[in-house]
């Protein structure tokens, strides 16, 4: 991170500032509208895994988990990552969600869903694209430069320093 420009590092920060109120406003928005399911969206999937997604949306017990999993994933990787704190843990996650959401919904040729798309995908759509960018944000970790995780590194290494100071 030495050796980037500030303008680059800005760049990066905006950019896991942008992808985290995403991910945030995803989780409010869903928190907030008590009609809100996963449910719709599994039934509708498609391509290699879409028994699996089908049958995860017809077990009621699994609703039950999987609804505020997503809520509350899609809010605190939104937060992490807005706030610089944890955003390894976030980062993992946000892949992991975005992986599942392309696996539910392969934006394909050939396959049709009821939720209308912004445009015509083949292979990528603006999950995958949002999975490269947090790809990138793991390569090039901002928190250690403009964050929470910064400040929480600092205070850290002096707790370690006067335990360190105080077993000698």
């Amino acid at each position: 991170m030495k050796n980037l420009e500030k303008s680059q590092i800005t760049v990066l920060v905006l950019l896991r500032i942008i992808i985290g109120w995403h991910f945030a406003y995803e989780g409010l928005a869903k928190l907030f509208d008590t009609k809100w399911s996963a449910y719709f969206y599994l039934l509708e999937s498609k391509g290699w895994f879409q028994e699996t997604f089908m049958n995860m949306a017809m077990n009621t017990n699994l609703m039950l988990i999987i609804d505020p999993l997503i809520k509350w994933g899609l809010l605190l990787i939104g937060l992490s990552l807005i706030l610089g704190f944890l955003t390894k843990y976030a980062k993992m996650a946000g892949l992991c969600m975005l992986f599942f959401f392309w696996l539910s919904h392969p934006p394909f040729i050939g396959y049709e869903y009821s939720l209308p798309f912004e445009g015509h995908y083949l292979i990528f759509d603006k999950n995958s694209v949002e999975f490269f960018a947090i790809l990138v944000l793991m390569f090039f970790p901002t928190e250690q430069i403009i964050g929470l995780q910064r400040l929480a590194n600092y205070f850290l290494e002096k707790w370690r320093q006067n335990n360190a100071n105080k077993n000698q």
